[in-house]
């Protein structure tokens, strides 16, 4: 499926607003203005927002520990997302889940797993919850090369093939999981290759082109809606900061960043943009000043909100 013209001028909007978002929320956490970890994924915004775009509003998507990104991409509000990293009432989760349990489920967005693959177990439940409903829903599940080492993510993909899930399995493979790189895990260049062990297909593409991953997962999610079954869409990006923000990476190889940042997905789709006519520098501008005028009322919004009260601490509880 081809994007059009207007279709890759919001993905180009949404990953500048991913970029900058996540910037801001660095600072922010260094600065000391919220507690806990803050995992960004600088770097990987075209894998995010081209598979995200690949959806319908109603479909779902499970996030990871690293979810801003899948988040934003997915249509969640900045200011609920900032007040959610805050711990305010205001937050996506009412300010009990933080960074690493983003959710928003008219948006479709499961609540994110701290815990590597944690989250494809339930996305399988929905997506099989999908199925017996007579619907064409799909869901979207996220996870990292590291991840897709863990016993549950082996079951999870093998079940939703036997039972012929309507499910997309989609590897952010950033070259680093938690604090070794993939040369130390795995032995296979893509995790595509997998797959078939599972009788599902699966393809690898250039993560940090927004337009390759939007059409590879297209592909996939149509596959899923007309009830051929799970896939696997191995996108191939780099994350240019560490596990967590304020991590020294005394791990990273040597000259990796730098190679990667030469391919930074967000200047890649500005030239076309640029080059076809759909955007130029005055146009560029614009949308940056419009995203910066965001995300200043996304902090202000998290600032002035109130805590919840130690008397809600069992609200949204369930026995």
């Amino acid at each position: 499926m081809e994007p059009t013209k207007e279709l890759m001028l919001q993905m180009y909007e949404r990953m500048v607003l991913i970029r900058r978002f996540e910037s801001r929320a660095a600072e922010l956490f260094k600065a000391g203005k919220f507690p806990g970890w803050v995992h960004v994924c600088i770097g990987q915004e075209a894998s995010v927002t081209g598979s995200a775009f690949a959806l319908r509003e109603d479909d779902s998507i499970c996030p990871t520990h690293r979810g801003h990104g899948q988040c934003l991409a997915k249509g969640m509000d900045p200011k609920k997302m900032m007040a959610e990293l805050y711990g305010k009432k205001t937050g996506s989760n009412q300010g009990r889940g933080g960074s690493m349990h983003l959710a928003d489920t008219a948006k479709g967005i499961l609540c994110g797993i701290a815990i590597l693959g944690g989250g494809l177990p339930f996305g399988a439940g929905v997506a099989m919850a999908s199925k017996l409903r007579g619907e064409d829903k799909v869901v979207l599940g996220y996870f990292g090369e590291g991840a897709s080492n863990e016993g549950i993510v082996h079951e999870v993909m093998n079940m939703a093939a036997v039972w012929n899930l309507p499910m997309v399995f989609f590897s952010e493979q950033n070259q680093y999981a938690e604090l070794s790189h993939r040369d130390f895990h795995l032995k296979i260049d893509t995790l595509a290759k997998r797959a078939e062990g599972y009788g599902m297909p699966g393809v690898t593409v250039d993560g940090n082109d927004v337009l390759d991953v939007y059409r590879a997962t297209s592909e996939a999610v149509k596959r899923a809606r007309e009830g051929g079954g799970p896939s696997m869409v191995d996108s191939i990006t780099c994350r240019w900061d560490g596990h967590y923000v304020g991590d020294p990476q005394a791990y990273r190889k040597e000259g990796d960043l730098e190679e990667w940042k030469k391919k930074d997905p967000i200047p890649r789709l500005e030239k076309k943009l640029m080059d076809e006519g759909m955007l130029d520098e005055a146009g560029k501008e614009a949308i940056i000043a419009r995203i910066d005028q965001q995300i200043a009322e996304s902090e202000e919004f998290a600032e002035s909100s109130p805590f919840p009260t130690p008397e809600e601490a069992l609200e949204l509880v369930w026995a």
